[in-house]
Protein backbone atom coordinates (compact mmCIF):
# COMPACT_ATOMS: atom_id res chain seq x y z
CA UNK A 1 0.00 0.00 0.00
CA UNK A 2 1.46 3.38 -0.94
CA UNK A 3 1.90 5.97 1.78
CA UNK A 4 0.39 8.50 -0.62
CA UNK A 5 -3.07 6.91 -0.42
CA UNK A 6 -2.99 6.27 3.33
CA UNK A 7 -4.85 8.61 5.62
CA UNK A 8 -3.09 10.38 8.45
CA UNK A 9 -4.65 7.95 10.93
CA UNK A 10 -3.41 4.96 8.92
CA UNK A 11 0.12 6.39 8.82
CA UNK A 12 0.03 7.04 12.58
CA UNK A 13 -1.13 3.47 13.25
CA UNK A 14 1.59 2.04 11.01
CA UNK A 15 4.31 4.04 12.78
CA UNK A 16 2.93 3.14 16.22
CA UNK A 17 2.96 -0.55 15.30
CA UNK A 18 6.54 -0.36 14.02
CA UNK A 19 7.79 1.57 17.08
CA UNK A 20 6.03 -0.77 19.48
CA UNK A 21 7.50 -3.79 17.68
CA UNK A 22 10.99 -2.24 17.89
CA UNK A 23 10.57 -1.67 21.63
CA UNK A 24 9.51 -5.28 22.12
CA UNK A 25 12.46 -6.50 20.06
CA UNK A 26 14.94 -4.32 21.97
CA UNK A 27 13.50 -5.34 25.38
CA UNK A 28 13.39 -9.08 24.66
CA UNK A 29 16.08 -10.79 26.74
CA UNK A 30 18.33 -13.64 25.70
CA UNK A 31 17.02 -17.14 26.48
CA UNK A 32 17.30 -17.95 30.18
CA UNK A 33 17.44 -14.31 31.30
CA UNK A 34 14.71 -12.51 33.23
CA UNK A 35 12.39 -10.27 31.22
CA UNK A 36 12.68 -6.58 32.17
CA UNK A 37 8.95 -5.98 31.57
CA UNK A 38 6.21 -7.01 33.98
CA UNK A 39 3.48 -9.45 32.93
CA UNK A 40 0.96 -6.59 33.05
CA UNK A 41 3.11 -4.50 30.69
CA UNK A 42 3.48 -7.44 28.30
CA UNK A 43 -0.31 -7.92 28.33
CA UNK A 44 -0.83 -4.18 27.71
CA UNK A 45 1.53 -4.36 24.71
CA UNK A 46 -0.45 -7.30 23.31
CA UNK A 47 -3.67 -5.30 23.73
CA UNK A 48 -2.09 -2.31 21.95
CA UNK A 49 -1.12 -4.52 19.01
CA UNK A 50 -4.66 -5.91 18.94
CA UNK A 51 -6.26 -2.46 18.97
CA UNK A 52 -3.91 -1.16 16.27
CA UNK A 53 -4.63 -4.21 14.11
CA UNK A 54 -8.40 -3.93 14.60
CA UNK A 55 -8.43 -0.24 13.67
CA UNK A 56 -6.23 -0.83 10.61
CA UNK A 57 -8.68 -3.53 9.52
CA UNK A 58 -11.65 -1.17 9.97
CA UNK A 59 -9.95 1.56 7.96
CA UNK A 60 -9.00 -0.89 5.20
CA UNK A 61 -12.57 -2.21 5.02
CA UNK A 62 -14.03 1.30 4.90
CA UNK A 63 -11.62 2.26 2.11
CA UNK A 64 -12.31 -0.97 0.18
CA UNK A 65 -8.66 -2.02 0.41
CA UNK A 66 -7.38 -5.57 0.53
CA UNK A 67 -6.00 -6.72 3.87
CA UNK A 68 -4.31 -9.75 2.32
CA UNK A 69 -1.27 -7.85 1.12
CA UNK A 70 1.87 -9.78 1.95
CA UNK A 71 5.48 -9.15 1.05
CA UNK A 72 6.95 -11.45 -1.57
CA UNK A 73 10.29 -12.08 -3.22
CA UNK A 74 10.61 -11.11 -6.86
CA UNK A 75 11.87 -14.59 -7.75
CA UNK A 76 9.02 -16.27 -5.86
CA UNK A 77 6.75 -18.34 -8.13
CA UNK A 78 3.51 -16.52 -8.84
CA UNK A 79 0.16 -18.20 -8.31
CA UNK A 80 -1.19 -16.97 -11.63
CA UNK A 81 0.02 -17.73 -15.13
CA UNK A 82 -0.24 -15.51 -18.18
CA UNK A 83 -1.99 -17.23 -21.07
CA UNK A 84 -1.63 -15.67 -24.52
CA UNK A 85 -4.83 -15.74 -26.52
CA UNK A 86 -5.17 -15.23 -30.24
CA UNK A 87 -8.11 -14.32 -32.41
CA UNK A 88 -9.79 -17.19 -34.25
CA UNK A 89 -8.39 -17.46 -37.74
CA UNK A 90 -5.16 -15.66 -36.89
CA UNK A 91 -3.23 -18.91 -37.18
CA UNK A 92 -3.22 -18.57 -40.99
CA UNK A 93 0.16 -18.59 -42.62
CA UNK A 94 1.17 -15.35 -44.28
CA UNK A 95 0.60 -15.29 -48.04
CA UNK A 96 3.42 -16.61 -50.17
CA UNK A 97 4.38 -19.52 -47.93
Amino acid sequence: MNDEILSKEQRILRVMRKVLASIVKDATPQPGMLHPLSERTIQDIRECFGLISAREAELADNAGLSRNEKPFYTDEPQKSNVVKLHKPGSTKKPEGE
